[in-house]
């Protein structure tokens, strides 16, 4: 298991989490392909989008349903104009490379929102901090994770 997914995997395991981190045997790295990989719904993986804050240039990181696009004004609305994050931030502030962003373990204090979509799932998918690795855990068990707000940050479909 790669380094990254191990440490996912340790945390999981320290908080008690039932399930365990999955390889993928395909790239996980988009929605698409975790899905895919899974033989589950597009809108049941729970991607993880991260923005910089202007303000304090502190992270902030929408967990969304993959089926979803995420509105940054919404997001810039609840919490202060925005900034798209780069790679090296997201691996700075997250301690995960883009693709494997774990919705939990971030090396520095994240802005954590729930987008409110993933709530009508009994089951989801996140990235286990690997664009191969995943878990599966239940929206509230998301919510317990990151004590993060619901929230509607769903762009209007098109």
């Amino acid at each position: 298991m790669p380094d990254a997914a191990r440490r996912v995997a340790d945390l999981l395991n320290e908080i008690g989490h039932p399930r365990s981190v999955v390889l993928l045997p395909a790239s996980g790295r988009t929605s698409a392909e975790a899905a895919a990989g899974l033989g589950c719904s597009v809108a049941e993986i729970a991607k993880s989008i991260i923005f910089r804050r202007v303000v304090d240039d502190r992270a902030v990181m929408v967990v969304a349903s993959g089926a979803n696009r995420v509105d940054e004004d919404k997001v810039a609305a609840l919490v202060g104009p925005l900034r798209k994050a780069n790679a090296a931030f997201v691996k700075e502030h997250t301690g995960y490379s883009i693709g494997g962003v774990c919705p939990i373990g971030h090396c520095k204090d994240t802005i954590v929102l729930v987008d409110r979509d993933l709530l009508r799932f009994d089951s989801i998918w996140a990235a286990a901090g690997h664009p191969h690795a995943v878990f599966n855990l239940s929206p509230s068990e998301l919510l317990a994770m990151t004590g993060a707000p619901v929230v509607d940050v769903a762009a209007p479909a098109a």
